[in-house]
């Protein structure tokens, strides 16, 4: 029997972290994001941002929360580090080309993935809910998520937990090619993600 759950992400977590990160990248983003840079991601430089991001975020209201698979096989129960969430308030990487910035209530989904591998099991539908609840304990009343307009999984993952796109966009500069994304947002007042 696999049970889930989630946690605030520990020091030691940061190299699982990267890892998720770039399984779930070259598996999931390899149709979207050149192989040459997703073969020159770097998991030790990856590990070190996380470590950073984790013990020395920029404010009490960023957060790197980490989705934990637990099977019991045998005697022994085992856990397995399978996704995670990174947030915080909303700033210049939350806006689109030439916007104002947001107002200090709307939080921002930096990351939240789920190695393909442990997906359809309820892990980010965990990380979401988890990431509301945090937000609205630190008084945020909008989320906003940037999703790639060419990843189904994520855009409809987000949809059908109350997000809905607000009309911006953007697009990333990828080694010369540029990906186009939209933003997603979701009014907290709501149970989104529950």
């Amino acid at each position: 029997m696999a049970l889930g759950y989630v946690r605030p992400a520990r020091p030691d977590d940061a190299g699982d972290i990267a890892q998720i990160q770039l399984s779930t990248w070259r598996t999931a983003y390899r149709r979207l994001i050149p192989q040459q840079v997703l073969d020159e991601l770097d998991a030790d430089w990856l590990a070190a941002r996380w470590h950073e991001a984790i013990t020395a975020p920029p404010s009490p209201r960023h957060r790197v929360l980490i989705a934990i698979e637990q099977a019991e096989s045998g005697s022994e129960p085992t856990a397995h580090p399978v996704g995670f969430l990174a947030t915080g308030p909303a700033d210049e990487a939350a806006l689109a080309p030439d916007e104002e910035p947001l107002t200090d209530d709307v939080a921002a989904i930096t990351d939240l993935l789920v190695e393909p591998r442990w997906g359809r099991r309820g892990h980010g539908s965990r990380l979401l809910a988890a990431g509301v609840d945090l937000w609205r304990t630190d008084g945020f009343r909008t989320a906003v998520a940037w999703a790639y307009e060419r990843d189904p999984a994520t855009l409809n993952f987000l949809t059908s937990t109350g997000w809905e796109p607000d009309g911006a966009r953007r697009a990333l500069d990828v080694d010369d090619l540029l990906v186009p994304q939209l933003r997603l947002h979701v009014d907290l007042g709501h149970e989104a993600g529950d």
